[in-house]
């Protein structure tokens, strides 16, 4: 799942050079072009008809997509990016459930029966053709991390082999006012995410797991869950097709766990306060049992990263990176009998800006390093396609000098104001610091930590193998209507347009905001591909090892 529209909270100043260790004096100057509006308007309007049918993976959709952004990069000047192909194939498994049955829980004081879609959701990332949880033992295990380096373990003490654990989402300490504590405090760490939750019960053993819903936590609401968990789902193919994954897993709504918990005499909200503190030991719901089943119609396919270059003229085996991912959802849970999630926003504008770009960057002429614009595929299902990527560079990873991230921009007006997700991790800051100088505007940190944006998009796939990523978007504090304006936007399209088939044309307000923010993009690739330098992780992040090591 991608990032959501980030709802207005109290803003931090970036301190001046924020970026630690780099030295703004040293980078170069850049002059940004005309970058065109009608490249962006046209494309976005492209990729986000309805007759891409929401840009799934290995659809029609796909083909049509992957033939328009090759016949795009063409025409701005790029060369093809993979041994004279402008693809990569990304192996992936193509997963529909079928014929979903209720997730019933017995043996309580009152028998417990979900209804697929508005009460959970569920899925398997084991690739057979049925499923089936049959009274299964239950356990709460708290926030369902195990974190050796931290002393803690919520499995601990408890063997959940083949049974079926219940998690909370986000970070023990994620209500904690400040950004530090044993989970970072307010700010998420990967412990928090979904992502990692249903990797460390797969660990375990567990048979299922299903993460409890909460809109603040979890940072969206049941419809994004429901629209996003419903329907086809992607994998990437492993030679073991799965075989060590939990056989489901997913969501359900926290009304109908509290009544879980309730009808096993345990008190949900206690429970839940209780997992916060280290030392928490998980709680079988004693006597109580799960069961679940569906299908699985399966389909193997073959979706493409697609990759353009502009070679660089001196320095040509040391590369920049512009990354976005061109999926989205398909077809998906209709909305008034619209059932095409178009994917305006997300991430129709963020391909087009590879185009637009590219285009820009062709016309100044050849940089010093090459210039790779890479378009992602399955980022809705995991980061899919950046992280096969990352893991079968075609351009080393060592000599990859750093990216740039984009992914949903704003549809609203020219911003004052830049949000920097992971601020202060990486001393690319001080190119974006010296750029949006120029353009007279602020950066400002993220408000949102506790919403984990910083492992939601594909700059996190290379951040893991250690490559420099900066991730930014134009903020809130509008030029025409100040955050008042900035905020409603931004809550409109995270309540009502997010991952639905409203994100489609009509939720692009205006474009001034998108086009200053490719000012920027654009001034950030240039920088890095006309310096000498190669920018660093700060000290103790948690990915300067593995770049230091990379280097050597």
């Amino acid at each position: 799942m991608t990032r959501l529209a980030i709802v207005l909270a109290p803003l931090t100043l970036l301190t001046a050079c924020a970026s630690a260790g780099a030295d703004v004096a040293a980078i170069p100057d850049v002059s940004v072009p005309e970058i065109s509006l009608k490249t962006m308007q046209d494309v976005t309007g492209q990729l986000a008809s309805d007759a891409f049918e929401g840009r799934s993976p290995g659809t029609a959709g796909e083909e049509k997509t992957v033939a328009l952004l090759i016949d795009r990069f063409k025409a701005a000047g790029l060369q093809p990016g993979n041994k004279g192909s402008w693809t990569q194939d990304v192996p992936l498994v193509e997963m529909t459930a079928n014929n979903v049955s209720a997730l019933r829980f017995t043996g309580g004081k009152t028998p417990l029966s979900l209804t697929y879609g508005t009460q959970f959701v569920a899925g398997s990332y084991r690739v057979q053709p049925s499923i089936a949880i049959k009274d299964s033992d239950v356990v709460f295990v708290g926030y369902g991390i195990n974190a050796p380096e931290k002393g803690w373990n919520d499995y601990a003490g408890i063997d959940v082999k083949g049974k079926t654990v219940v998690i909370l989402i986000n970070d023990p300490d994620w209500q904690t006012a400040e950004t530090r504590g044993e989970f970072n405090g307010r700010a998420m760490t990967y412990y928090g995410r979904w992502t990692y939750k249903f990797e460390e019960a797969a660990r375990q053993g567990a048979a299922a797991a299903l993460i409890v819903h909460d809109t603040e936590p979890a940072a969206y609401g049941w419809n994004v869950v429901q629209s996003s968990w419903t329907g086809t789902q992607y994998l990437a193919a492993t030679a073991n097709n799965g075989a060590d994954q939990t056989a489901a897993n997913g969501w359900m709504q926290l009304d109908q766990t509290k009544a879980l918990f309730a009808g096993a005499g345990q008190d949900f909200a206690a429970l839940a306060e209780a997992a916060k503190k280290k030392g928490f030991k998980a709680v079988p719901l004693a006597g109580v049992k799960a069961s679940l089943s569906f299908d699985n119609s399966i389909t193997r396919k073959m979706s493409k990263n697609v990759i353009g270059m502009l070679p660089g003229a001196k320095r040509a085996d040391e590369y920049v990176l512009y990354t976005a991912h061109w999926d989205h959802l398909g077809r998906c849970e209709p909305v008034n009998g619209d059932d095409i999630c178009n994917g305006a926003i997300d991430n129709a504008t963020g391909t087009a800006a590879l185009v637009a770009l590219a285009e820009a960057h062709a016309k100044a002429g050849m940089p010093d390093r090459s210039l790779v614009f890479l378009a992602v595929t399955a980022e809705e299902s995991g980061l899919l396609g950046s992280k096969y990527y990352a893991e079968n560079p075609v351009f080393p990873l060592a000599t990859t000098v750093g990216g740039v991230n984009m992914d949903a921009l704003t549809g609203t007006g020219a911003a004052k104001d830049v949000i920097v997700i992971g601020r202060g991790k990486s001393e690319l800051d001080a190119y974006l610091e010296k750029a949006a100088s120029s353009d007279k505007r602020t950066l400002v940190t993220e408000p949102t930590p506790e919403k984990g944006f910083y492992y939601r998009s594909d700059h996190f796939s290379f951040a893991k193998l250690g490559v420099p990523m900066i991730y930014f978007e134009g903020g809130e504090d509008l030029i025409d209507g100040g955050t008042a304006v900035g905020k409603a936007w931004a809550e409109n399209y995270t309540a009502n347009q997010y991952h639905a088939p409203s994100d489609d044309m009509s939720a692009i307000t205006s474009w001034d905001g998108m086009m200053a923010d490719l000012r920027l993009y654009y001034a950030v690739g240039r920088m890095l591909a006309m310096s000498e330098a190669w920018p660093n992780w700060v000290e103790g992040d948690e990915f300067r090892a593995v770049r230091d090591q990379s280097r050597q």
